[in-house]
């Protein structure tokens, strides 16, 4: 068994001082005067602020604490250090949850939801709805070490189910994940549901084999090919030539961030709260931060390439994920909106599906309340 190691968020002062500054003395080009600067990609008003505040008012010593608000640790899984936060809940052991975050994101996702889903007697909940939580980076996300090469989906669900069974100790377990991770979830189902007893998503990951098979699944493919050609561009380059954006990003935080801010912007539901409401500045900056201060910027980008280099998302003939699956559609999911149910059907054992009444691409991050519920309420019924 991998031996497993505390770990704490030591941002070196130094450091974080060098990234200042690279900021400040950002060289801002050329910028055109257009009404809606978000279309063109990151608003230069917006990126203007966010850098203004980054230098002038976030306070990188608090967040630093805030990363360090949950006990986690390190351990070595195959060729990986694989950080993860984990919190042992009311449950005490009886029921494991392994929730996994997406790119641009990280395991900062998850921290309005831990406390709730962990101790739910503090919040006016019935402690038999506690999990014990274990949120994992990423391989080379934030505080993971780095792969040599591009690593996919699945072989991360590899690596996630033998940390939950031979590291933990956790012999049966529950998966959940949006994003990269409800790809990662949906092969923690596939292949290792002898352990991963029930999974929830809240994007659905898998394509069944075979093409549309009614007027409805038609329409959604044809909608999801034009938010593609309109909001995919990035796909399409980190799936392609992750390093071409990596030499890009590389020592420039600046350009980073706008990368970063672009898709929160575009994928969240903007449709009752601005931008600054929905993700604040300074909850949107540690994100950032765990992508600058860990030199982690182009091997996120590589885990796109890692999708193709795996075989994609469609299943073969008469594949299916069998292992029993919950889906909460958020309705402000612009790019990855929600397939119709039928064509969920072909690709999953599905059980369960829950129309949300807001919140988009970053669920539990935009609605932690709404999402803390549904897991909540899943969990019930799956163990």
């Amino acid at each position: 068994m991998s031996q497993i190691q505390p770990f704490e968020v030591r941002w070196d002062e130094a450091q974080v001082a060098a990234v200042l500054d690279q900021v400040r003395a950002y060289p801002w080009p050329p910028i055109p005067q257009v009404p809606d600067g978000w279309a063109y990609g990151c608003d230069a008003a917006y990126l203007k602020d966010l850098c203004a505040h980054w230098t002038e008012a976030y306070d990188w010593r608090a967040a630093r604490d805030e990363l360090n608000r949950f006990p986690q640790f390190t351990a070595r899984v195959e060729d990986f250090d694989l950080h993860f936060v984990h919190v042992v809940g009311e449950a005490g052991g009886r029921r494991p949850l392994i929730l996994s975050h997406g790119w641009p994101g990280s395991h900062y996702e998850f921290w309005g939801a831990i406390e709730k889903l962990a101790f739910p007697s503090r919040f006016g909940g019935q402690a038999s709805d506690a999990f014990d939580l274990v949120i994992p980076s990423l391989p080379g996300f934030g505080f993971s070490s780095k792969p040599v090469r591009p690593i996919g989906q699945r072989a991360t669900a590899r690596l996630f189910n033998t940390l939950m069974v031979e590291v933990l100790g956790y012999s049966a377990y529950l998966a959940q994940g949006g994003d990269w991770g409800s790809m990662i979830t949906s092969w923690l189902g596939h292949d290792h549901g002898q352990h991963a007893r029930a999974i929830h998503l809240n994007m659905m990951a898998f394509r069944p084999a075979g093409g549309p098979q009614s007027e409805a699944e038609t329409a959604w493919m044809t909608r999801q090919a034009g938010m593609m050609d309109l909001m995919g561009a990035y796909f399409r380059l980190q799936a392609s030539k992750p390093q071409s954006l990596a030499w890009l990003g590389a020592g420039n935080p600046v350009g980073q961030a706008a990368w970063i801010a672009e898709r929160f912007h575009d994928w969240s539901d903007l449709s009752a709260k601005p931008f600054d409401e929905v993700h604040p500045k300074d909850r949107l900056l540690t994100n950032i931060m765990l992508y600058v201060m860990t030199d982690s910027f182009a091997t996120g980008a590589w885990y796109y390439r890692g999708l193709l280099e795996e075989g994609g998302i469609a299943l073969k003939p008469g594949e299916r994920c069998e292992t029993p699956t919950a889906f909460a559609n958020f309705p402000g999911e612009p790019l990855y909106s929600a397939p119709p149910r039928s064509w969920a059907e072909r690709a999953y054992n599905l059980v369960r599906w829950t129309d949300m009444p807001r919140g988009g691409h970053f669920a539990a991050m935009e609605e932690p309340d709404l999402f803390v519920e549904d897991v909540r309420d899943w969990g019930r019924s799956a163990g």
